[in-house]
């Protein structure tokens, strides 16, 4: 009888196992800080499906790259540029085989929501210097941050870097850079205009031309040793679902 009782309570056991092994997890995931709203929103719609849940670190493309490659512990990196997502690749820091172009976004001009500064003609010629008075241009830091790069990028194209150079300030990330102009310690500011689209303390006075800069494209993809929840999360990432919160928060759904 006790014989017996033993191997019904180890039946029940093993059939229990797997629903345990399939029960909540949690991936880390590196994320650009221009994502944070609608990432945010994505992960809860993912845990929400899963069970699965989502710790992410926001910061800028480089630093985050920097972390992986010093050994933090990440499933996802999600890029605010293609170059960081190479300089990983290069170094087999990311699964190449798992690499997606997910996301676009453009380049706008901000000021203060109280501003005198208006409407801006962004085009071959303008004068940011002239723009900005005595006061500072804030952006992300030009020789590493993804959206300072892309402003540069641009700036150069247009003719305008020279002479504005100087009076740039620059940041570790671009949501460093928007809450200097929301808070009005910068006259103007370059970031992403979904950026802009998620801080009433501030108002688009001009859009850069898509030609302005290189494609402006988040690219995300696993680490080699990403857990294998992982993989579900970015299948998420390419869903109808995510694809509806992203282009609700501003982005463009690079997937057909």
């Amino acid at each position: 009888m006790r014989i017996r009782l033993a191997l019904v309570l180890i039946a029940v056991i093993c059939s229990l196992a797997p629903a345990v092994a399939a029960g909540p997890s949690t991936i880390t995931v590196f994320a650009a800080a221009s994502l944070k709203n609608a990432l945010d929103a994505v992960d809860v719609a993912f845990t929400a499906q899963t069970g699965i849940h989502v710790t992410a670190s926001y910061a800028a493309s480089s630093a985050l790259m920097k972390q992986i490659e010093n050994g933090a512990p990440a499933d996802v990196f999600f890029s605010a540029d293609t170059d960081w997502m190479d300089y990983g690749a290069q170094r087999k820091l990311i699964d190449t085989s798992a690499r997606v172009d997910l996301l676009g976004n453009r380049l706008v001009l901000i000021a203060p929501k109280e501003s005198s500064i208006d409407a801006v003609t962004i085009a071959p010629g303008f004068d940011l210097a002239v723009l900005a008075g005595n006061s500072r241009i804030v952006t992300g830091d030009v020789r590493s941050v993804s959206v300072g790069r892309y402003a540069k990028a641009a700036l150069e194209k247009l003719g305008a870097w020279e002479e504005a150079r100087a009076k740039f300030a620059m940041t570790q990330n671009v949501r460093a850079a928007l809450t200097l102009v929301a808070r009005g310690e910068a006259a103007l500011g370059i970031v992403y205009a979904t950026d802009a689209k998620v801080e009433p303390n501030v108002k688009v006075v001009g859009v850069f031309p898509s030609d302005a800069t290189p494609p402006i494209v988040y690219p995300v993809a696993l680490t080699p040793g990403a857990r294998p929840q992982a993989a579900l999360y970015l299948s998420f990432l390419r869903s109808p679902i995510a694809r509806a919160i992203f282009e609700a928060h501003g982005f463009t759904f690079l997937l057909k």
